[in-house]
């Protein structure tokens, strides 16, 4: 017969975070409106930041190259990104958006 009050129990870090959490009585924190849009208007202006950086990969592209990346389709996607970014920082709230779909693939 095994003696289970000398076996360590081991929880997962999410599970010991949790009851943690709830035996202190901690309330989840409410995500801030100001500090989202905050974030997305960083993250449009990273995107806006990649430009640069395509456009010297794309100088250093080999055009015999039998498989070539697609920079014109990977703009467009990003500026799709960007775009949608945009629209969702000036949009009103309770209004649903759709977004056309990325291509993914920019190997020709």
């Amino acid at each position: 017969m095994h003696d289970f009050s000398t076996t360590p129990v081991y929880l997962p870090a999410w599970l010991a975070a949790a009851l943690l959490a709830a035996a202190l009585g901690l309330q989840p924190v409410l995500a801030d409106d100001d500090a989202e849009r905050a974030m997305l208007a960083g993250i449009v202006h990273e995107l806006e930041g990649l430009e640069p950086l395509i456009r010297e990969a794309e100088t250093q592209a080999r055009p015999d190259a039998r498989i070539r990346m697609r920079y014109d389709w990977l703009r467009q996607d990003l500026a799709r990104i960007r775009r949608g970014i945009r629209d969702h920082l000036d949009a009103p709230r309770a209004e649903p958006r759709t977004f056309p779909p990325l291509r993914g693939d920019y190997r020709q």
